[in-house]
């Protein structure tokens, strides 16, 4: 049995543990309800502009547009949305099970240095890797995009698709792959958005109306499919975000506990033995008068 003054330099240990995982955890609490309403935000704006390139895509002159496009993928681009530091829980895992089970001829885009280590790692062809901040701005996302389809318009990569953990709630973050261009199947990842984000289809029929494009039919679809991608990264960030610190939180937490029910379980070992020394101490006292 251990030592009393082992087990108390054991206690001490476990309860300064406990404290980082706990102000870790209150950090993660307050950086995740931010994260959240972004992420809840933002789904209004990706959806309508999904439902509007819907709208269009059927149009004559939308036809000709690259993103609109049908391709033969020989190439897939996979952009992954990874996370910069771990103590997530199996956040990161899930995403990278995720990643071994893709076999096709792919090239890897990265967002996270544990995302970008994995690929590394596991020598699958990086093209780049991109920084992002926890508070996720437009600007950042604008070189992601634009560098993904600059590699779509020069044949390097046909297709370009999210690998990222998708926000369910504080406690499920589900790992997505979602591909985004061509834009061919735009009304079944309509419908799979819309599913997605639990929304009522019954209240979102298409619009059949002839439409009029001010200035013109050409220089609104000749932007709208670019942003449209720009959008549906962004918001695919701020879910991974809120997914990320969701998880942290949740895996701090569990931390905490742990730590709460190791520090009784030691208190207990440290009481039977301090007793157990106590009574030895007896014992040997009483056997030295009894020889006296």
């Amino acid at each position: 049995m251990p030592s009393t003054k082992e087990i108390r330099g054991r206690i001490k240990s476990v309860k300064n543990t406990s404290q980082i995982t706990r102000a870790m955890q209150l950090v993660a609490a307050s950086k995740m309800k931010k994260a959240q309403d972004a992420a809840m935000s933002g789904r209004a704006y990706a959806l309508l502009l999904a439902e509007i390139l819907d709208s269009v895509a059927g149009q004559e002159i939308a036809q000709t547009h690259p993103l609109l496009q049908a391709r033969e993928v020989k190439r897939r681009g996979i952009l992954v949305i990874g996370t910069d530091k771990g103590l997530c829980g199996p956040l990161n895992g899930n995403l990278f099970k995720e990643v071994m089970a893709i076999k096709d001829d792919a090239v890897y885009v990265t967002i996270g240095k544990k995302a970008t280590q994995f690929i590394s790692r596991t020598k699958r062809p990086l093209m780049a890797d991109f920084p992002l901040s926890d508070k996720v701005s437009y600007a950042e996302v604008r070189a992601i995009v634009n560098y993904m389809l600059e590699l779509y318009e020069d044949g390097k990569i046909d297709s370009i698709e999210i690998l990222y953990s998708a926000f369910v709630n504080t406690l499920v973050q589900e790992p997505t792959v979602m591909r985004i261009v061509p834009m061919t199947g735009i009304h079944d990842l309509l419908e799979d958005i819309k599913k997605r984000y639990k929304i009522d289809l019954s209240d979102t029929a298409g619009d059949e109306r002839e439409m009029i494009f001010e200035p013109s039919a050409k220089e609104i679809l000749d932007e709208l499919p670019a942003l449209y991608v720009k959008q549906i990264i962004f918001q695919s960030l701020l879910g991974a975000k809120a997914s990320e610190h969701s998880a942290r939180m949740v895996a701090m937490k569990s931390a905490t506990d742990n730590a709460k029910n190791l520090v009784s379980d030691l208190t207990l070992e440290y009481n039977k033995a301090r007793q157990a020394a106590i009574t030895q101490e007896i014992l040997e006292i009483a056997a030295a008068t009894q020889f006296n």
